[in-house]
C-alpha cells in the first residue's frame, strides 16, 4: 500500500450487486473474499454454445446468441483470472474454447474480429462481419497464461509473431492485444524486443489514441501494461504507473461503480460494461497495492 486510499470498497461492492451480472458478482467474491471457483464457472457457462464456443452477450457489444471470436475472448479471460492451478474444469473448457477457434481460424493461423453470424443482431457500430485478426494477439495470451497447449495456439502464435516481426503496428486496440500476447508468451528476450518496437506507438503522456473512438478515446497505460513485472512495463516509468493509479482511485462515482470511455450504444451493453469495468478497476487498484 503506498498511502490511505480513497477507494470506498463497500460502495464499489454494493454497486456491482446493484448493477452487474451474476458473472461478475462472483468473479469479486473469488478477488476480495477467496471464495470458490465454482459459482464463477456456473455464471460461466449459459454463455456456452453446443458448438462449444462463446455467445449470448458475453462479450457486452455484441447481443447475439451465436459463437462469436469475442465470445471466446471474454471467456478465456475469466478462466486465465481464475488460473490454472483452479481445477481440471478451467483447463478442459480452454482446450474445447481453442477447439472451436480451430473452426472458425483463416488458413494464416488468425481467427476474424466478426463472424457473419452476428449479422442481423444489435452490436456496436465498430462490431460489423470482418477478418481482422487483433483479438488473436488477446485469445493467444489467454492460453499461454493458462498453459494449454494446443494445435490452434501454435498457429495462432505464429501468426502473431509474424505480425510484429512485420511493419510498424499501429491502432490503439492492436497494440493493446499485441502487449498482451507479449506479456504472456514464454520467450521474454524476443517478447521484450517486441515491445521495443511498439514504443512509437505511445504519445509522450503513454497513451495510445483509439481510432475511430469516442472525441478524445485513448487506452491509458493501465489498460496496455495492466500488470507489473511484465515485459510491457518497460515502456512506462514508475511514475506514469503511479499517475495512473491515482487517476483510477479518484475516477470512482457516487453509485460506487466506474465508467468507460467508448460508445454507450444501448442500455444493456452499458450495464454490462460499467460492472465489468468496475471489477477490473477494483483489481488493478488490488494488484498494485492499492486495496
Amino acid at each position: 500500500m503506498t498511502g490511505p486510499t480513497t477507494i470506498d470498497l463497500a460502495a464499489a461492492r454494493r454497486f456491482l450487486y446493484d448493477d452487474a451480472r451474476l458473472l461478475e458478482r462472483h468473479r469479486v467474491a473469488v478477488l476480495f473474499d477467496g471464495a470458490p471457483a465454482a459459482p464463477v464457472l456456473d455464471a460461466l457457462r449459459p454463455y456456452r454454445n453446443d458448438d462449444g464456443g462463446w455467445g449470448h452477450a458475453l462479450e457486452p457489444d455484441l447481443r447475439g446468441p451465436d459463437s462469436q471470436v469475442s465470445g471466446a475472448l471474454s471467456a478465456l479471460e475469466v478462466l486465465a483470472e481464475l488460473g490454472p492451478g483452479t481445477g481440471p474444469e478451467v483447463q478442459a473448457l480452454a482446450r474445447e474454447t481453442a477447439d472451436w477457434l480451430s473452426s472458425v481460424s483463416l488458413p494464416d493461423g488468425r481467427v476474424p474480429h466478426v463472424l457473419p453470424t452476428a449479422a442481423g443482431y444489435p452490436a456496436a457500430p465498430w462490431m460489423v462481419p470482418n477478418d481482422g485478426g487483433m483479438l488473436t494477439f488477446g485469445i493467444a495470451a489467454h492460453l499461454w497464461e493458462l498453459g494449454v497447449e494446443h494445435p490452434w495456439l501454435d498457429a495462432a502464435t505464429a501468426w502473431c509473431w509474424r505480425q510484429l516481426d512485420g511493419e510498424a503496428m499501429v491502432g490503439g486496440y492492436t497494440v493493446h492485444f499485441a502487449v498482451a500476447f507479449l506479456d504472456a508468451v514464454p520467450e521474454p528476450d524476443r517478447a521484450a524486443a517486441a515491445v521495443e518496437r511498439l514504443r512509437p506507438a505511445l504519445r509522450a503522456d503513454g497513451t495510445i489514441p483509439v481510432d475511430g473512438g469516442q472525441d478524445g478515446e485513448v487506452l491509458r497505460p493501465l489498460t496496455i501494461s495492466p500488470r507489473p513485472g511484465t515485459p510491457s512495463r518497460a515502456l512506462y516509468t514508475t511514475a506514469q504507473i503511479a499517475v495512473e493509479l491515482d487517476r483510477l482511485e479518484h475516477e470512482q462515482l457516487d453509485d460506487g461503480g466506474w465508467e468507460f470511455d467508448f460508445l454507450h450504444w444501448s442500455p444493456g451493453q452499458t450495464v454490462d460494461w460499467r460492472g465489468i469495468v468496475t471489477l477490473g478497476a477494483l483489481a488493478a487498484l488490488r494488484r498494485h497495492g492499492r486495496l
